[in-house]
């Protein structure tokens, strides 16, 4: 269900916990970001996102430091 809603809202407008503006992109099994009209060049796994699940609800990006690009992780979730 997570990966349904997260390719769902692909192209959305999201923020980090820093305000900073960003969308992403679904081309596969992973999340690509998109900030400034610009894809960063970090992938971002589906299973990222299932593992930082585990730590929903989290308040800030730090509480899944250990996951990738965990602001950019945060900020979807």
């Amino acid at each position: 269900m997570l990966w349904i809603a997260i390719r769902a809202h692909a192209g959305e407008k999201f923020r980090t916990a820093a305000g900073l503006p960003l969308s992403y992109v679904v081309p596969c099994n992973y999340v690509r970001v998109v900030r400034d009209g610009r894809r960063i060049n970090r992938s971002l796994t589906r299973t990222n996102f299932a593992k930082a699940l585990s730590a929903v609800p989290a308040e800030r990006p730090s509480d899944i430091k250990d996951r990738q690009v965990s602001g950019y992780t945060w900020a979807i979730l």
